[in-house]
């Protein structure tokens, strides 16, 4: 019982804005937020923005917390959490939110390449497609090329009149062969 009584007197003391207080409320209830964060994580969610939210949800609670309520503070706090990171994945699962999930980060040191780049990337693909052509068979060079075309493997083996198995086999071989 004075676990509860030091805890209540510390979620006072956070909501009246001492900072070690809050520490302490945060600290208590971090293992809660983490685990809650870590089922949330999914496409433009990641565990790190899903303890941010965590985190906001946590002090939405300290600060709306009533006591006169029958409700403990940690089953509130665990509810405003909740709640919290529930609506940070349904706004990552928008579709108007799919182009800024889905894209590349731009950075302006890209840059092009020089001369001495563009002959260095030049003598890479000559050598690459030199041992394409001289490591590879005939049927390994196909699926090869198929399956870079983006074809499945079901589609290869219709294709090639292969079995799937026979696919996936080649483009093993392919893989230590170009190692």
């Amino acid at each position: 019982m004075p676990m509860k009584d030091e805890f209540s007197v510390q979620i006072e003391q956070a909501r009246r804005g001492d900072e070690q207080a809050l520490a302490a409320v945060l600290s208590r209830q971090m293992p809660q937020i983490r685990g809650l964060a870590a089922k949330a994580v999914g496409p433009g969610l990641d565990y790190d923005d899903a303890v941010q939210e965590g985190l906001i949800g946590l002090l939405c609670a300290l600060r709306t917390f009533d006591r006169e309520k029958s409700a403990a503070f940690s089953t509130y706090a665990n509810a405003c959490v909740q709640n919290a990171i529930t609506s940070a994945v349904r706004r990552a699962q928008r579709k108007k939110h799919a182009p800024l999930n889905t894209s590349v980060p731009y950075t302006e040191r890209e840059s092009t390449p020089g001369p001495e780049e563009l002959m260095m990337q030049s003598e890479r693909y000559n050598q690459t497609m030199q041992s394409i052509d001289t490591r590879l068979s005939a049927m390994e060079k196909q699926v090869l090329g198929l399956f870079l075309d983006g074809c499945s493997y079901s589609a290869i083996a219709k294709r090639m009149d292969i079995s799937e198995k026979a696919v996936d086999n080649a483009l093993q071989r392919i893989r230590l062969k170009l190692r």
